[in-house]
């Protein structure tokens, strides 16, 4: 895009713009009719056009011409001239998208302000565009813990392709951040990732969402699809898309191509497609809610995002990136972690996964005093116990446990928490225990705790049989 197209079916008018142009320091290529224009267009997007509405022995006219630049390439300004101008016609072509009109004879001066003006908007756009998607590139993904590095492997083989990735995991675990993570480290990540909240949009709207508008009134009005062309669209939480949707979807990804809502003519589009459900969508298929052919063309590459109880050797990183980050957004303090909170971190539970992670940082950096480090009391269950320091405040079920089976449930529960805490490592749990590892061994069997490896780590959990003896 660092040039000008000048279309005109006058030969003489098309080389006068020409050698203006030039003189004043733009490249410019020349057509004499729709062929030519679409041959130029198609070879490379020029930086703008100069477009007649009238073509003598032209397949197409201007105003066609116009709907398939702005259709095909919508960051493309459009000036409009014509010796035939009226009313209607101006009214016309700027609700095509055409971005000016002016009529023949024009002034020199006139057309040069114009050019200069649209290619400055066209430029702020994109930079408007870019700096969207920089600000984008820094939800970046963090972790250390085998399940991460399992999942950060699969990314980076997809980033590679072109293949349709569907992402599933529960609410909050990070799909959208693995979701950015395949298009800024892909060969489209200077052009749109788009994301379509299924679970956001009205029903009757989505279609509007997703495909545009023609209206006579309002002219073309680009739908998400549109405005991903080029790049990355990301169905977040497709299990909630309408069903009659799902089809005209579907259509999408055969043909890609598509009618705006109103309209006639097809918009084609070019996009990678990635989707996202913390749903079975194998049970809304047997449902009648998902459309099995949908999910075949979706699901080409499955990739699990692991949850926050999965990857707890990363809560510490986690929690020291988002101070950093709210630090840097909010000028909240830039706070460190204590021993004892990062502790009590890696043992709560997670329903919300990282969102929830995230969000508590926030919180305690907010209602905190002072900017020293952060200490397990201002955490969530440490406040109950007031100044108690040290006591254990007992449940309800242990509470009417005799003495020998509430120390066996107490001790078989903070084993399996350390385990998992420290990724399935025995030795670094036997360090932090204060045990020889032979001697946790030994207790592990006692209590009926057994490892096994799920997601890449191994994961504490109670012995089957023990439990079910239990």
């Amino acid at each position: 895009m660092s040039d000008i197209l000048i279309v005109d079916d006058e030969r003489d008018i098309r080389e006068l713009i020409s050698d203006i142009l030039e003189d004043e320091g733009f490249a410019t290529r020349l057509a004499s009719n729709s062929d030519e224009t679409m041959a130029e267009i198609n070879t490379e997007a020029p930086a703008l056009i100069i477009l007649d509405i009238w073509l003598k022995d032209s397949r197409m006219d201007g105003i066609d011409i116009l709907k398939t630049v702005k259709r095909d390439n919508p960051d493309v300004p459009v000036v409009i001239i014509s010796g035939h101008g009226n009313i209607e016609i101006a009214v016309a072509a700027i609700k095509q998208g055409a971005y000016d009109f002016i009529e023949k004879p024009f002034n020199i001066d006139q057309l040069l302000v114009v050019i200069r003006r649209a290619m400055e908007t066209s430029r702020l756009r994109r930079e408007n565009q870019n700096l969207k998607r920089r600000d984008v590139a820094t939800s970046e993904m963090i972790g250390t813990s085998a399940p991460y590095r399992a999942l950060l492997g699969q990314l980076d083989k997809v980033t590679k392709s072109n293949g349709r990735v569907m992402l599933t995991g529960p609410a909050g675990s990070g799909k959208e951040v693995a979701a950015r993570y395949i298009h800024a480290h892909s060969a489209r990540a200077s052009a749109p990732f788009v994301t379509v909240n299924c679970a956001g949009v009205a029903p009757d709207r989505m279609e509007e969402v997703l495909f545009g508008r023609e209206t006579p009134d309002r002219g073309v009005e680009p739908g998400l699809l549109e405005q991903a062309h080029g790049g990355v669209i990301y169905f977040d939480e497709v299990a909630d898309m309408p069903l009659g949707t799902q089809s005209k979807i579907l259509r999408v990804l055969v043909d890609q191509q598509f009618t705006r809502v109103g309209g006639t003519d097809k918009v084609r589009v070019d996009l990678r497609v990635i989707s996202s459900t913390n749903r079975d969508l194998d049970q809304a298929i047997k449902a009648d809610t998902f459309r099995q052919e949908l999910y075949h063309r979706l699901n080409v590459v499955p990739i699990a995002v692991p949850s926050l109880e999965e990857r707890r050797e990363d809560i510490p990183l986690l929690a020291e990136h988002f101070i950093a980050e709210f630090n840097t957004s909010q000028g909240l303090p830039q706070r460190a972690l204590t021993e004892d909170a990062v502790a009590l971190m890696q043992t709560m539970v997670w329903p919300g996964n990282v969102r929830q992670l995230k969000n508590l940082v926030e919180r305690v950096l907010i209602l905190g005093d002072g900017t020293g480090p952060i200490e397990a009391r201002e955490l969530p269950g440490e406040e109950e116990n007031g100044g108690d320091e040290g006591r254990v405040v007992l449940s309800g079920a242990l509470a009417t446990l005799p003495l020998r089976e509430a120390r066996e449930a107490f001790e078989r529960e903070y084993l399996l928490t350390q385990i998992n805490r420290f990724g399935g490592n025995i030795s670094r749990t036997a360090n932090f225990v204060g045990m020889e590892r032979s001697a946790l061994h030994r207790k592990l069997k006692s209590l009926g705790v057994v490892t096994s490896a799920k997601a890449g780590v191994r994961v504490a959990h109670v012995d089957e049989e023990v439990e079910a003896a239990g």
